[in-house]
């Protein structure tokens, strides 16, 4: 794709592509819980996806700032970025961590839409948040590692073609430091699909594709390590702030589309002989959500800057999440109210988007655990868990 001039010609483009996906589309999709394929090829094809990747290897050599933006204006046309948001967030560990012949190998592929890095295997049914806790192992054999384990909450791995998969080379009573002994791998789903992997899919609130994986003698060679040996909960940690940041973009999109279907069906919608917009009881929780997205996204902007600087930015990127997705969350509730009964419907589109941005209150991190940071990291507080 040709590098943008501007953050309003992102904006433009990006929306004008949502355009030819408009409710309906999205509607039918959620009712047969299925893939949004042709959306995601539409964004791939445009070179969004690869917004990230360096012009070297075939990406528009974007920061993190103007990745936001494009999640933002997917959802903020009625989309949802979850879908394919995380070839976003999981580049990161590539580029940063990833061997030469790696990147060489895979991301000009994924620049030009061939391949699909949308699958990030970490989280286990049995540790949750407790990341450094995971069971999943991986051993080298000669050549190669082979990996026995189970993971959960695996999104998109039945529409990727390569999977970032977080497992112990050493035990963990083995180490001095919880943190060492995790590594990660680039498993290639395409020729390991079917050989040592399960998955079994999860049904959830929203349209969202993830799934339970077991990973049975999975065998991945040892030239798909990224990075150290041992040193991978660094890695995925070095990634999490800008999963923090795109994640708030996502909500702050979120919440403008509320704000703008509340804010107009106000103003239309006479009840009493009066457009219901005219009670401050329909006006003000609006009103206020509007005034909470935008403080959000000052959050977000600044965070963002931070991360593109390569300034630390842990407590801007955790606090925009969390400002962004209580914000997304209230502007929700207040578009439900002002639509009354029509806020239930299917066809007002208000519900579908309702049950989507209540999911980042939880994930991709519990806005408990933000509280929690905050309290120890910035505030200096006792650790609390």
């Amino acid at each position: 794709m040709d590098r943008p001039e501007s953050h309003q010609q992102i904006r433009a483009a990006v929306r004008d592509l949502c355009s030819r996906f408009p409710g309906e589309y999205w509607r039918k999709l959620d009712e047969a819980r299925s893939y949004p394929e042709e959306f995601v090829r539409a964004l791939t094809d445009a070179g969004w996806l690869s917004a990230l990747i360096p012009e070297e290897y075939g990406g528009a050599g974007l920061g993190i700032t103007e990745g936001s933006i494009i999640l933002e204006e997917v959802n903020s046309s009625g989309g949802n970025s979850g879908a394919c948001h995380a070839q976003m967030y999981i580049m990161g560990t590539l580029l940063r961590h990833g061997s030469e012949a790696q990147k060489r190998k895979y991301l000009p592929d994924i620049a030009a839409g061939k391949l699909r890095l949308q699958s990030f295997a970490v989280t286990e049914p049995t540790t949750g948040s407790d990341t450094t806790r995971l069971k999943t192992m991986a051993v080298r054999k000669g050549d190669r590692y082979v990996v026995n384990g189970q993971k959960v909450w695996t999104s998109r791995v039945q529409h990727s073609d390569l999977m970032l998969l977080l497992a112990r080379t050493t035990p963990l009573e083995q180490v001095q430091n919880k943190a060492d002994g995790l590594s990660v791998f680039l498993v290639d789903l395409r020729i390991s699909g079917g050989k040592g992997i399960t998955v079994r899919p999860i049904r959830n609130m929203p349209n969202h594709e993830t799934n339970e994986v077991f990973l049975d003698n999975l065998e991945v060679p040892s030239e798909n390590l990224i990075g150290e040996e041992g040193k991978g909960f660094r890695y995925i940690l070095d990634g999490m702030n800008a999963e923090r940041i795109l994640i708030a973009a996502e909500c702050i999109g979120d919440g403008h589309w509320f704000i703008e279907r509340a804010s107009r069906y106000a103003r239309e919608r006479v009840v009493f002989e009066r457009p219901i917009g005219q009670n401050q009881g329909v006006q003000f929780p609006i009103a206020r959500a509007h005034v909470n997205v935008e403080a959000a996204d000052l959050m977000r902007t600044k965070a963002a800057k931070l991360f593109d600087a390569g300034e630390p930015c842990g407590p801007e990127a955790n606090m925009a999440k969390y400002l962004a997705a209580e914000a997304a969350w209230d502007a929700g509730n207040a578009c439900i109210d002002a639509h009354g009964g029509y806020g239930y419907a299917e066809e007002y589109d208000v519900e579908r988007k309702f049950r989507e941005a209540r999911l980042y209150k939880t994930a991709p991190i519990n806005n408990n655990l933000v509280m929690a940071y905050v309290g120890e990291h910035v505030l200096g507080m006792p650790r609390s868990y």
